[in-house]
């Protein structure tokens, strides 16, 4: 939903599984997860939404557990009490959490499976992330396993699984073979994936955050929750 719809009294994103304190929701692209006061974003909107379903006053809580980057979409999770919230990040901390991603690339990689290890480095100040040489001692493993979905004109799509969370790893995993994702600019991406920005932190880029899979915080149920794409992606061929 957009910000419009907002301003109408929808919520502003897409309710993908709400089971007590366990709720999973379809972030939209170009929102930030969390923001300083004052700036829109998807933890703002979700609480909000609580406040005028429930019809509560004061502060609401909700644990964020996890993030996505402002230009991907798709599924968040959050949780409505300090328990619950760590329970979910002990799921997180300990890799239970299985999560799929959907990217555009512009070209198919080598192989139409397979496994991509790296070690990662964060630069200081700024919002992006290198690939270093697995002896520098600032560098992370980073392990994603991905596989060919389909091809079309405008790119290939492929489904990735994090086996690691580093910030940005799909992003310049990709990148670092030739393949950033459509819309990247940050990582070299030459094409826009939907309007074009002149203001870098309104572009959006060609991923996903396709699946997740998870257990209940507090009744341990199984959850695997699939998160619709963007209409921007049946542009590009995806349906």
């Amino acid at each position: 939903m957009s910000d419009s719809a907002s301003a109408a009294g929808e919520p502003g994103f897409d309710i993908l599984y709400d089971e007590g304190p366990c709720l999973i929701v379809n972030k939209p692209a170009g929102l930030l997860t969390q923001a300083p006061l004052g700036i829109d974003s998807l933890e703002l909107r979700v609480k909000r939404f609580i406040k005028q379903r429930e019809g509560k006053t004061g502060e609401i809580y909700l644990g964020v557990p996890h993030r996505l980057d402002r230009p991907v979409s798709g599924c968040i999770v959050f949780a409505r009490h300090v328990r619950a919230a760590r329970k979910i990040s002990e799921q997180f901390e300990g890799r239970t959490v299985r999560k799929t991603y959907w990217a555009l690339v512009p070209a198919a990689p080598a192989a139409a499976e397979g496994t991509w290890t790296d070690f990662l480095q964060k630069i200081d100040g700024e919002p992006r992330t290198v690939v270093v040489d697995e002896k520098n001692p600032a560098g992370k493993i980073a392990i994603l396993h991905y596989r060919t979905v389909q091809s079309h004109p405008q790119g290939t799509l492929i489904e990735i699984e994090l086996e690691t969370g580093r910030t940005h790893q799909i992003r310049v995993q990709c990148s670092s073979r030739g393949m950033p994702l459509l819309g990247d600019t940050l990582y070299g991406s030459p094409v826009s994936f939907g309007p074009w920005h002149d203001d870098e932190r309104a572009r959006l880029i060609s991923l996903h955050a396709h699946s997740i899979q998870l257990k209940h915080p507090m009744t341990r149920e199984p959850i695997h929750i699939t998160a619709p794409l963007p209409p921007l992606w049946q542009d590009y061929g995806v349906m």
